[in-house]
């Protein structure tokens, strides 16, 4: 049977989820970019993984259009005026959204929506039922876990409307993002713990460690950083634990491979934007940019890497808890230095269409796929091997730093929880004076929960064990991660 009859016969895969993967097959059925042997080498060993991004660079991974320019001049392309009441505002964003492309065929971002909705409630009642009925045709249509809208930091009515109908929805999708910062009343913060106990959503954003690192920027996908009106061209991430199996001794690691790893693997990021960029129209042809919904010079990519954890657990020969990372402070010192490598890599190495960056890649904390055994995300302690609250919080904030494009941590708390979102308020609050950048939490019973950065129904994951199809194709993402990355054994507090 060829690759094209297995796709058309899988019984799980819904009528949509085939096309995609048809197209998918097609695109990877040719070679056009220029790969040295070395990185091919370490690509086909693991080390280097582009997450199926495909042999054809034609669109960017990630796009964060500037909805504000939308809602106040409409667009061309789509024949829109610009909106003038709710109902016109929801369904004229949805047909937009509709042509926002990304690495998965949808939108990945879909803009600060409270700020964007906020001017056309008049009447609280009217404005609850066109966002009920917008937040569930985005459920039901863009049927992806990687999209993501944001609200806050400010207050808005909006706001408080979008977080009540989520909590009675129990929606997976979309994606939320609560931009946090002493602007942020303490209702609000409340009200989106109270939803993100019931339905994993919204996360709490550093607002004022992402503003001084990146500007304006949108959370898109599963917790990634961006420039509003550009994007990302591209994420290619290093199996830092598998990297680590090949070295000898901790100094060949530093010394050899290492940089090796890391120098081809820019050079593979740099080839797939030189094609992006260069090759492909999309910068020239699709209307967002030539209306000015995105901007090339606000794009960047990022430097991704998982498994920090196992590579300093390898190098170390950590076999006891106390010696491991998370837990022992020789094994936390090294990811440090580790990271301060990679860093001093990351900002003398030329990108020269990353220019909102400055000509430079962005690192970032890769939240995994479904296919890693024994491989934490970025820079995470290992399930199961989850120290106290508070050392957790200490410990993790010593790297968020260095990921300007996205890190972050998730805690699930008891059931009664939710008596006390106070509580968890003055932890996040604790969490982001130490330097966390990114905290997300849910209730331990709840059925919408958080696999590594987006979000699946446990409902859904019943269901694709039984073979039956789900509408949401991030399903079989969550599948994997359950049974390869203890998803389900996460430490509740």
């Amino acid at each position: 049977m060829t690759g094209v009859e297995q796709i058309v016969k899988d019984k799980t895969l819904t009528f949509e989820q085939k096309v995609v993967a048809l197209a998918r097959y097609a695109e990877n059925s040719v070679e056009v970019l220029n790969i040295s042997e070395d990185t091919q080498a370490l690509r086909e060993a693991g080390i280097i993984c582009d997450l199926f991004e495909g042999n054809v660079p034609y669109r960017p991974r990630y796009i964060l259009p500037n909805y504000e320019k939308f809602m106040k001049e409409g667009c061309k392309f789509l024949q829109l005026d610009p909106p003038t009441n709710i109902w016109e505002a929801t369904n004229y964003l949805l047909i937009f959204y509709k042509h926002v492309p990304s690495i998965t065929t949808m939108p990945v971002y879909i803009g600060n929506i409270d700020y964007l909705l906020e001017p056309f409630i008049e009447d609280e009642e009217e404005a609850k039922l066109a966002i009920r009925l917008f937040f569930t045709q985005l459920d039901r249509t863009i049927t992806d876990s990687f999209c993501h809208a944001n609200l806050g930091p400010k207050a808005t009515r909006a706001a408080k409307i979008i977080l009540e109908v989520e909590r009675e929805l129990e929606n997976a999708i979309p994606n939320l993002t609560l931009k946090y910062n002493e602007e942020t009343p303490d209702d609000l913060a409340i009200e989106a713990i109270k939803t993100a106990l019931a339905t994993a959503k919204p996360s709490f954003a550093n607002h004022n460690m992402f503003t001084e690192d990146l500007g304006e920027y949108g959370i898109a996908s599963c917790y990634n950083g961006l420039h509003a009106g550009g994007g990302a061209h591209t994420l290619v991430r290093m199996r830092l634990s598998k990297l680590a199996e090949t070295a000898t001794s901790i100094d060949d690691f530093f010394n050899h491979k290492l940089p090796h790893a890391m120098t081809c693997m820019a050079d593979y990021i740099n080839e797939r934007i030189r094609y992006i960029v260069e090759e492909s129209t999309f910068f020239e042809t699709n209307f967002l940019v030539t209306e000015g919904f995105i901007s090339k010079d606000r794009f960047t990519s990022m430097f991704g890497l998982v498994g920090l954890a196992e590579c300093v657990n390898t190098l170390l020969k950590a076999e006891k808890l106390e010696d491991k990372f998370g837990h022992s402070q020789i094994a936390d010192d090294l990811g440090v230095r580790i990271m301060e490598t990679m860093e001093a890599f990351i900002h003398q190495f030329e990108s020269k269409h990353c220019k909102v960056t400055n000509e430079r890649l962005l690192l970032h904390a890769q939240v995994g796929i479904g296919d890693d055994i024994n491989t934490s995300p970025g820079a995470r302690i290992p399930i199961g091997e989850e120290p106290e609250l508070w050392k957790h919080l200490k410990q993790t904030a010593r790297f968020h730093k260095y990921f300007p494009s996205g890190t972050g941590d998730i805690f699930p708390f008891e059931l009664n929880a939710v008596n006390n979102p106070e509580f968890i308020l003055n932890i996040i609050q604790g969490a982001f004076k130490e330097g966390m950048r990114y905290f997300s939490l849910y209730s331990s019973d709840a059925d919408v929960i958080r696999i590594t950065g987006y979000l699946v129904k446990r409902s859904e994951i019943a269901k694709l064990d039984q073979g039956i199809a789900t509408l949401q194709d991030t399903v079989v993402l969550g599948q994997g991660q359950v049974r390869n990355g203890k998803v389900y054994e996460r430490k509740v507090r």
